[in-house]
């Protein structure tokens, strides 16, 4: 098992009193998962997590800069007190609008491709919804970058996925707050995940009837 360094980027804390909203993303891929991170402060990196580490790198290390009608910042600080959240944009774009006024455009990269689950419009849409309470002023779109397709993917939103993403806020912190581990359930996706080793999902699924048996067999003919 391998505690967090200062320079592991998944639980990086800098207001104690708000959960980072990359934890979002590691709750609804796997609530074991997310509590290993962010309770027990467990950390191992794989392939997938390095490129992705890399990739972020890259684009938060850029400059600032300014384009006739659009201003881009980088590595932009997040903050929701009322939601308890806190994060880092990757970008937030500035769009000058017909009326004057600037709406921000939050843009997160991903190193893989679009996936078939909610966990990165639900991270996306909390930035948002922090963009929206610092500023007070409406967000109502943003866009993944996936490094795979480079591609950039519109996201609206709407109602639903801001209803999911508050439901996934609230039951992070019930998570955190329970200060419980979940137990592991092996399934497909527990091959791509970093902690695999530390989280042994198929150890935790052995018939225990058969390993007492087993462990009772190995003792009786233990000389």
């Amino acid at each position: 098992m391998t505690p967090l360094s200062t320079k592991d980027p998944p639980p990086s804390a800098p207001h104690p009193d708000t959960l980072p909203i990359s934890a979002l993303q590691h709750l609804l891929f796997c609530e074991r998962q997310c509590a290993l991170i962010h309770l027990e402060r467990l950390w191992e990196e794989n392939q997938y997590t390095a490129e992705g580490r890399v990739l972020h790198e890259k684009v938060d290390g850029g400059r600032g800069e300014s384009r006739p009608g659009i201003r881009i910042t980088r590595s932009l600080q997040l903050r929701s007190d009322t939601l308890g959240i806190h994060g880092v944009a990757d970008i937030v774009e500035l769009h000058r609008q017909p009326d004057g006024r600037w709406q921000p455009f939050p843009v997160e990269y991903k190193r893989g491709k679009p996936k078939g689950h909610d966990a990165d419009r639900v991270q996306l849409c909390a930035q948002a919804l922090c963009l929206e309470e610092t500023l007070q002023v409406a967000v109502p779109h943003g866009a993944l970058f996936y490094g795979q397709n480079r591609h950039r993917h519109d996201v609206a939103f709407d109602d639903t996925l801001r209803a999911i993403t508050l439901a996934t806020i609230r039951r992070l912190h019930q998570l955190i707050d329970s200060r419980l581990t979940p137990r592991a359930r092996k399934e497909k996706k527990c091959a791509a995940c970093s902690l695999l080793d530390i989280c042994l999902p198929e150890s935790m699924h052995r018939d225990t009837h058969e390993w007492n048996h087993r462990a009772f067999n190995d003792t009786l003919l233990t000389p």
